[in-house]
């Protein structure tokens, strides 16, 4: 009986111990696609964050705990991002989120981050438009990426433009802001083509026709392309079919990087153009010790890195300085501490946190080449600091988003004084 009462004591103890080893770790969530439309771009994203987590727990954790990753997958269902961000949050507790590649999977959660407080660090460039108090943007906002790209162009002489877009949010609100741009610098609706095509769109034959009907007037036409994830496969192989190239009509890519082109012949598509804040090829000690860390992480040399990956290192370490700096990870804790915080990046600069939730971020423009990567053609003199809300559109011109004392607003009106979006 005695014995009997041992093991029971033992194996209580045991399951005890357990408990309170989980209970110490640090949960760390990771909401990325890895099957669906947007698995193509998005499961690097997760593989980079376990390569992450992985290297802090060599350094000993956080706060004297281990991290744990939680993965889960929204499979490119966006109602499912909403659905996998709840369960991350109110079942698994976990202390930040890592994730979301489009803008209808972010506006999808936004909602449940904010109702449950929430903390997430969303990598990737997005349309602008939006200030969350729960949300890190590590990814650029279109003063970051867009409308340097098409400076870059307009300087090249370009007067003709051919908007490209996946049918979702991103597209369409960036597209909106691009067109006011554009007629700002004196080009006319007529010298614009807008076309949208759904997710996973493959049949590109005669929407390629129309493009270089469009292009063919005399005036010089570029193609700026907000197509997303595996769509963009079949996109290129049209253009390179079809005798598009980058002396004809060049593309300006908004969403193809590394990792999308890694699945293409390149070949045929040397000289179109990409606009990030981070390329592979960007010669700095910092990337070239995080190449090496990858190819090892993955065991394949052959595994390329790129801007959004880049965007995940940046904000992760930034929310690893924060938890230090407040010694907590309670979200209230880490947003107070994370405002003003300046952490590397990987191409030799800094990258520090604005009270609008965006980041300082470098601008480069690349040309793809034979090997898909890019070569950078064009870069800024400095980092620019990420603006939530766009200067050219009137609804959102006076805006302006900081989340410290005394303004707390994230759409704060500087002509009428108040938070809460534009003057009626």
């Amino acid at each position: 009986m005695f014995k009997k009462i041992s093991l029971f004591f033992l194996a209580g103890l045991f399951l005890l111990s357990g408990r309170v080893q989980a209970e110490e770790a640090i949960k760390v969530g990771i909401l990325h696609s890895l099957s669906g439309t947007m698995a193509i771009s998005e499961t690097t994203l997760k593989d980079v964050m376990l390569m992450l987590i992985e290297e802090q727990n060599k350094k000993g954790g956080l706060l004297g705990k281990k991290l744990e990753a939680v993965v889960v997958d929204p499979a490119s269902d966006w109602p499912l991002f909403a659905e996998r961000a709840k369960e991350l949050l109110t079942s698994q507790k976990v202390a930040a989120v890592f994730g979301c590649w489009t803008s209808v999977s972010r506006k999808s959660v936004l909602p449940v981050f904010e109702k449950e407080n929430g903390l997430l660090f969303y990598p990737v460039q997005y349309e602008g438009e939006e200030s969350s108090r729960n949300v890190i943007y590590t990814g650029a906002a279109p003063n970051q990426q867009s409308i340097p790209a098409v400076d870059y162009l307009l300087n090249l002489g370009v007067k003709r433009f051919v908007l490209a877009g996946t049918d979702y949010v991103f597209p369409r609100t960036a597209n909106k802001i691009l067109e006011a741009y554009l007629i700002s610098k004196g080009v006319a609706k007529a010298d614009m083509m807008i076309n949208y095509t759904p997710f996973g769109h493959s049949d590109w034959q005669s929407i390629i026709a129309e493009v270089k009907k469009f292009g063919s007037t005399g005036k010089k036409t570029a193609i700026i392309s907000t197509i997303n994830g595996d769509a963009n496969v079949p996109f290129y192989k049209e253009l390179a079919n079809q005798g598009v190239t980058a002396s004809t009509i060049p593309v300006m890519a908004f969403s193809v990087g590394e990792e999308e082109l890694s699945g293409i012949d390149t070949k045929p598509l040397v000289g179109h153009l990409a606009a990030w804040n981070y390329f592979q090829s960007i010669d700095s000690p910092a990337n070239t010790d995080f190449i090496k860390k990858w190819h090892a992480f993955t065991k394949n040399s052959k595994r390329v890195t790129n801007d959004p990956m880049e965007a995940h290192y940046i904000g992760f370490n930034l929310w690893v300085k924060a938890v230090e700096k407040a010694k907590s990870t309670k979200v209230d804790d880490v947003l107070k501490a994370i405002v003003g915080l300046s952490a590397p990046n990987l191409t030799g600069g800094t990258a520090t946190v604005l009270p609008n939730h965006h980041i300082t971020k470098p601008v480069y423009i690349g040309e793809i080449q034979k090997d898909g990567q890019f070569q950078v053609v064009w870069e800024t003199p400095k980092e620019v600091p990420g603006d939530a809300w766009s200067d050219y559109l009137p609804e959102s011109k006076n805006l302006e988003a900081d989340w410290t004392a005394p303004i707390n607003c994230g759409n704060y009106n500087t002509v009428t004084k108040k938070c809460g979006g534009a003057a009626k």
